[in-house]
């Protein structure tokens, strides 16, 4: 009885793990979608309905992990934190699938240079911040994972820059409002999985100092 509350420390981290590892099959199929439109390379709807199933798979796993939180008497590291991360984690798919769904919504036909840009970023951003929650439970890799969290946040701010671009190129175009409208919203979306990605990876440095 004892025992079943206190898990295995490495319960938690197998189950951060596989939640961001959704959160890069999520970005890596939003960043195929991208590049597929209007190539016709790759079957659009079936995309969609990938970063939609990571979506919802994660979301299993979240309510497995936070299930394992309510039920532990200790835990591996701070509880809230956990807490919090695995909400981050979740709100980094929750953003992966609005660009995904708003495709359909906003009717975009084809991808600017700009939004694969910014959708190779988010794909890079989640295999970093998966690597950085892999590492996480092992102490003999925190500069590794503090770095990791680095360098996404300048992947943050370079997603900020290619977003001012993009809209500020929108507008200089002469494009018709409409186009302008969406597509700003649209890269707004795009933005959105990056600073989620940046969130989740202040808080694994938070992790990192308080468990120093």
């Amino acid at each position: 009885m004892f025992s079943s509350l206190m898990p295995q420390r490495k319960e938690f981290f197998e189950l951060l793990a596989a939640h961001s590892d959704r959160v890069v099959a999520g970005a890596n199929a939003t960043l195929r979608l991208l590049n597929g439109l209007g190539a016709g390379t790759e079957d659009i709807p079936v995309l969609v309905a990938e970063v939609n199933m990571n979506e919802q798979s994660a979301d299993k796993i979240k309510a497995e992990l936070i299930t394992l939180l309510h039920r532990s008497f200790t835990t591996p590291i701070n509880r809230d934190q956990i807490h919090t991360l695995t909400i981050e984690l979740d709100n980094v798919l929750n953003a992966l699938q609005d660009v995904a769904n708003a495709v359909g919504m906003y009717n975009i036909k084809e991808s600017t240079p700009e939004a694969r840009e910014m959708a190779a970023l988010a794909a890079d951003a989640a295999a970093k911040l998966n690597r950085a929650v892999v590492a996480l439970g092992d102490k003999n890799r925190k500069q590794e994972t503090s770095d990791l969290c680095k360098e996404i946040d300048g992947m943050e701010s370079q997603a900020d820059r290619v977003q001012r671009k993009a809209i500020t190129g929108l507008f200089a175009e002469g494009s018709s409002i409409w186009n302008a409208i969406r597509m700003r919203e649209f890269y707004a979306l795009q933005e959105e999985v990056l600073d989620r990605c940046e969130d989740a990876a202040k808080t694994i440095e938070e992790i990192l100092i308080d468990n120093s």
